[in-house]
Order: C-alpha cells, then sequence, then structure tokens
C-alpha cells in the first residue's frame, strides 16, 4: 500500500492576522510571506514557498491539514485506497493545487470530521533562502521529518486509528498511560510515517477546536531558549511549563498562540523507536501553568501514587 510520507502543511482561520505575525515571527522564528493575495499570508520554516497558511476568517480553528506522497502515481494509488476503504475524497482543481502550491491534490476529511488533503509535487523556492522573523542560532527540524507533530480532534479513537494505519499506512502506537486523580488513565494515540517519532497523534472525548497544539522544533537549544524568554516577557499564557518528554525525549513547553489553542516548541526529539513502549510519566517538568487550553490533565506521578498506596496502608 502507499503511505503519506510527512505532515507537509497546514492553513490555520484566524480572526486577529496582525497577531498571529508577530507571534509566528517575533516569538517563533518563522518567516513571514506574503503573495499579496489579500485573504490570506504565508509562514515558511525552510525552502518551501510555505508549511503554513494564516487565513483571514471570523473563526479561530485549523482549516485544514496536508499530508504528503512521493507523486502521481502514489496520489493515485492513495485514491484507490480511499476508494476501497469507502472515504469520501475528490481530486482538486488545477486552481485549488494552485492555491496550495503543489502539483496535484486529493481532498477529505478524516473521521474526527478535519478537513485533510493528501498532495505531492510542493513548491520548494530553493531561489529564496529561507529568512526567520528574528535571530536564530539554528533551524527548524523539517526535511524529511515534515512541519512537526499536532493532536487532533477525533471523537472515535479506533475510527481513527483504523484510518491512519490502514488508509494512510501509518504505524500507530499507545506510549503514555497517565494516572489522574479520580482513577481515571489517559492513554494518548500516537501515529508515526517516517522518523519524526509522530506527526499526529490523538486524545479522544471532546475538544473545542480541530487541533489542541502543534509542536515545532528546533535544531538548537538557544533558539528554544530565546522563544521561552519571549513567551515570558510578552506575559503569553504558559499552558504547560518547560519539561521533558518521556517518548521522543524532547524538552518542549506549550504556550497559548493568538487562535486560543497551543504552540508547542521543542528541541532535542529522538527518533521514533521500531518497537512500541509506555511511559507513566515525563522525565521531568511539564507542570500544568495556565487552564483552558484542553490538556489540562491532572496527572498523578508515580511516586506520589506509591506515597498515597503507602499512607493509606
Amino acid at each position: 500500500m502507499v503511505k503519506v510520507t510527512e505532515l507537509g502543511y497546514m492553513g490555520f482561520n484566524v480572526t486577529d492576522m496582525a497577531a498571529w505575525e508577530r507571534f509566528a515571527t517575533e516569538i517563533v522564528g518563522m518567516e513571514l510571506h506574503d503573495a499579496g493575495e489579500g485573504d490570506r499570508k504565508y509562514l515558511r520554516l525552510d525552502d518551501w514557498h510555505h508549511r503554513f497558511v494564516l487565513h483571514k476568517s471570523n473563526e479561530d480553528d485549523m482549516a485544514y491539514i496536508g499530508w504528503r506522497v512521493p507523486g502521481p502515481d502514489e496520489l493515485e494509488e492513495m485514491a484507490a485506497q480511499l476508494e476501497a476503504a469507502k472515504v469520501p475524497y475528490r481530486f482538486a482543481s488545477t486552481a485549488e493545487c494552485d492555491e496550495r502550491r503543489v502539483l496535484g491534490l486529493l481532498k477529505l476529511t478524516d473521521p474526527g470530521g478535519n478537513p485533510t488533503e493528501v498532495f505531492y509535487g510542493p513548491e520548494v523556492m530553493t531561489f529564496r533562502p529561507f529568512h526567520p522573523g528574528r535571530p536564530m542560532f539554528g533551524r527548524f527540524v523539517t526535511g524529511d521529518q515534515g512541519v512537526g507533530h499536532c493532536i487532533l480532534r477525533q471523537s472515535d479513537v479506533k475510527a481513527a486509528y483504523d484510518f491512519y494505519t490502514k488508509v494512510f499506512g501509518m504505524r500507530g502506537s499507545v506510549e503514555y498511560k497517565l494516572r489522574q486523580p479520580d482513577g481515571s488513565v489517559v492513554m494518548p494515540t500516537f501515529m508515526h510515517c517516517n522518523d519524526r517519532q509522530h506527526s499526529v497523534a490523538f486524545l479522544g472525548g471532546p475538544m473545542p477546536k480541530r487541533i489542541n497544539h502543534l509542536m515545532l522544533e528546533y535544531t538548537d537549544l538557544n533558539d528554544l531558549g530565546v522563544a521561552y524568554h519571549a513567551v515570558r516577557q510578552h506575559k503569553l499564557a504558559v499552558g504547560i511549563d518547560i519539561g521533558k518528554h518521556s517518548n521522543d525525549q524532547a524538552v518542549t513547553f506549550y504556550c497559548g498562540n493568538p487562535s486560543g489553542w497551543l504552540s508547542e516548541l521543542g528541541w532535542g526529539a529522538r527518533s521514533a523507536p521500531s518497537q512500541q513502549e509506555y511511559y507513566s510519566a515525563d522525565i521531568w517538568g511539564h507542570e500544568v501553568e495556565a487552564s483552558g487550553f484542553g490538556m489540562d490533565l491532572d496527572m498523578v506521578a508515580p511516586e506520589e501514587e506509591t506515597a498515597a498506596k503507602a499512607d493509606a496502608a
């Protein structure tokens, strides 16, 4: 079967374009690219024409997500896989492909109702080097790993798992069993399509927006430090403070962006392991600091659970 190879691009509907421009360039370090189209602006992380599109809108949410396949033959094969799985889709028009700056495109929705695209042939602007919106010590991690990872809204985790594995060809895994104070256990599902530790994940249950967070990774720790300092200096909401994950082993923090969902910025992630394992806590940090972002999980650390059992005895 043909498989998607990377998370290639995303579009966001935004109500405050100016705030997003400042956040993306001055805080995160992306390059703003205005092609003069009026209702949208582009954000670059590398030499692609864009990785993100900001669409002026009356809502703040993800507008679409784009997954790459190698070429036209693979796009046709993906269409056949969608057909076999009885997933409605359509081939995009030439004008729609031109709008996305790709050579070919399928449009569909995933089981969670998220507008989804499969494409090949992005425009790569080797004649226009990436120029960050603020001075950077390194670059963003992209290339064969795609732009990063995200958590998307999925009300039916099994249906989403089946779609991303059996139709898109990803490998899925459960990597955390996080116990909450009420005794319930949160078990996020992670999906892998390349060497990046994961490209998309879902928690299940209600989410106010299609997207919970988007993670971008720096090649240099100093750039993460600069971003963290800028977030604190501008008094932006920090949803989850700096810490180190157990699964990807990246040092990251989560801050609120102008659309009210979370941007995770990180450094130092390892590649996806070849075999599945799970964790009961992060390595350090990642305390929840600001509520209202849909990841307000009040987990019990393993040592706290052990101590509580000892006290009860």
